[in-house]
């Protein structure tokens, strides 16, 4: 029993220090393709399909992933994967003005929107087409601002999945102990003094510090850290800086929307939000007032063990989420015959 435990310690460590191919490869399943946005937009998808009956048994359902705010479907390849391997059909995208789909704002870093109903828009048309040509049961899920967006296109009734889970869900910006309504008149006196698309905030001379503070908001895992740097070097189109004013003061316009008295509560599709106490990007106590308000949610807290990126943690927090998700999607979207 001691030496299988000092085994599996030394190969936990192997694999700290080489990363799985999962993470630094498009898997030879995978299809990276483009579909047409609302308006126009040419739009980056990536689709992992499971290989076509008689010969394999029917795929477990289907899984749409959104990624959150400057971010990249690249960073979750090692969990998409995980769940393709599981039987699902797994697609995501990019957002509209993010990695591989253009930019909204003046320049190539910042991140800009006009309206966050631009976006729900973008996933209403990408899920109804994503799900008539694929097998249910459809399962959303998504991070951080995608998980903001997946929620309010779920309680505009625009789209209905199967089950529908959210980490660390964006339902609140910091400092979290200010209203979100106090919060928003701030930023719209702030976006009245200057061009909307300016960034809000600005990077550290010393990019090393920049990428160490980063690293600290994100995760523990400092080798999942790096997946996304390697991926930036690889692909340098991906990276993205701040985010505008003006997508700031539509980020709290669009928090406002969602905690509005009766929206969540209306949400009969059931819900996993899973958050960390310790959260550096969004509002924990957003993400357990929304639990406690929608009729069928259900929360997974972390707390000082786990950051922002929860699917991108150290293992025992990350297998934890996972395994978590695959009892809540059990119950919830179970296999069809």
């Amino acid at each position: 029993m001691a030496l299988s435990t000092e085994l599996a310690d030394l190969n936990r460590a192997f694999e700290r220090l080489v990363p799985s191919p999962s993470r630094r490869v498009i898997p030879v399943e995978a299809v990276e393709s483009r579909w047409t946005a609302p308006g126009g937009p040419s739009i980056r998808r990536i689709d992992w399909p499971q290989a076509s009956p008689p010969h394999t048994s029917p795929p477990r359902g289907s899984l749409l992933f959104m990624p959150g705010r400057g971010d990249v479907y690249e960073k979750w390849l090692e969990t998409l994967d995980g769940w393709h391997a599981q039987g699902w059909q797994v697609t995501s995208a990019d957002w509209r003005g993010q990695a591989y789909s253009g930019r909204l704002g003046n320049d190539s870093r910042t991140g800009h929107i006009s309206d966050f109903a631009v976006w729900v828009d973008d996933y209403a048309a990408l899920w109804t087409e994503w799900a008539a040509r694929t097998p249910g049961p459809h399962v959303a899920v998504a991070h951080s601002m995608g998980g903001h967006i997946a929620l309010r296109a779920v309680a505009e009734g625009r789209v209905r999945p199967d089950a529908l889970v959210l980490s660390a869900p964006m339902l609140g910006l910091h400092p979290t102990w200010a209203p979100a309504r106090a919060l928003h008149l701030a930023a719209r006196r702030i976006l009245a003094l200057g061009d909307p698309r300016r960034p809000a905030w600005s990077g550290d001379e010393r990019p090393e510090l920049v990428k160490r503070a980063r690293g600290r908001l994100l995760t523990h895992d400092d080798s999942r850290y790096e997946d996304e740097q390697w991926w930036r070097a690889q692909r340098p189109a991906i990276a993205m800086g701040a985010a505008s004013w003006g997508w700031v003061e539509r980020a709290l316009a669009s928090i406002l929307t969602l905690e509005q008295r009766g929206v969540l509560e209306a949400v009969t599709v059931p819900t996993l939000l899973m958050g960390t106490s310790v959260d550096g990007l969004v509002s924990f106590p957003a993400i357990r007032r929304a639990a406690q308000r929608l009729p069928h949610g259900e929360l997974l807290a972390f707390g000082g063990e786990c950051r922002h990126e929860i699917l991108r943690e150290v293992d025992p927090v990350r297998d934890r989420a996972l395994a978590h998700i695959g009892d809540f999607l059990n119950r919830h979207a179970p296999a069809r015959a």
